[in-house]
């Protein structure tokens, strides 16, 4: 009587390839030593990444680690940590805080209004001494590899959201730098300075950036954003941001 067992390994990789990846790790890679060998190799990986849409069909450059690039899935994710104040400033660099330093606060916010996205709950505001913070994202580490960078330089698409009070100005600016391995700079993008009159309706606007064409050599995405309030008033007035992203697009 034929088993599971007694199927051609291209099929039982295809079977296998639609079981959910936790159950694949932590049951199925038991079951035997074939699953098992399956499993720690690429071809299971390697289909459910391009069935999911993480890899396209017709690219020639594959991941060093399959496995390890399905798990950690650098395309299409926001590689920004804590974008939305959920973590307090974890994993966020405070580079400047000026007056009465960064703060956090939830939506909509004094003389504020909601966000597009009401899954939104939180954002970082800025005081009437310039306020800057950063982070510096990794993309080896984030699952991407030398050669996909270098020889098909995928987009990498910045965004940023931002806005002010009803009742006080401010001004606020992005900027996203493109950094090679021992963090030289490749390529910049610096937003105009964006002011926010005074009794403005106080709606969040999105910053964005594709870049594309940048050339070999880039590992790192250092993303800045900075602002403050027009009026010097001791509090938090000033620009507000919220739901950061940098997202590798394949």
């Amino acid at each position: 009587m034929a088993t599971i067992g007694h199927l051609h390994e291209e099929v039982l990789v295809e079977i296998l390839s639609y079981v959910p990846a936790k159950e694949l790790v932590l049951t199925c890679r038991l079951v035997c030593r074939v699953w098992k060998e399956l499993l720690d190799g690429m071809h299971i990986w390697k289909r459910k990444c391009i069935r999911e849409g993480f890899f396209k069909r017709n690219w020639d450059i594959f991941p060093e680690d399959w496995k390890k690039f399905y798990f950690l899935k650098p395309m299409l994710r926001n590689l920004i940590k804590n974008p939305c104040a959920e973590e307090n400033f974890q994993f966020w660099t405070i580079d400047v805080n000026g007056g009465d330093e960064w703060k956090i606060e939830s939506l909509p916010g004094g003389q504020g209004e909601t966000f597009p996205n009401r899954n939104i709950n939180k954002y970082f505001v800025t005081s009437y001494g310039l306020c800057r913070k950063s982070q510096i994202i990794d993309l080896v580490a984030n699952g991407l590899w030398g050669n996909l960078l270098d020889a098909m330089q995928p987009k990498i698409v910045v965004s940023d959201w931002y806005a002010g009070r009803r009742d006080c100005g401010c001004v606020y600016n992005l900027v996203v730098e493109l950094l090679s391995k021992d963090r030289t700079l490749i390529q910049r993008y610096e937003s105009e300075t964006i002011t926010i009159p005074q009794w403005s309706d106080a709606q969040w606007n999105e910053m964005t950036h594709v870049f594309k064409d940048y050339g070999p050599g880039v590992r790192y995405v250092h993303f800045s954003h900075k602002g403050r309030d027009t009026q010097f008033w001791a509090g938090w007035y000033g620009v507000r941001v919220t739901n950061s992203s940098v997202i590798i697009e394949p």
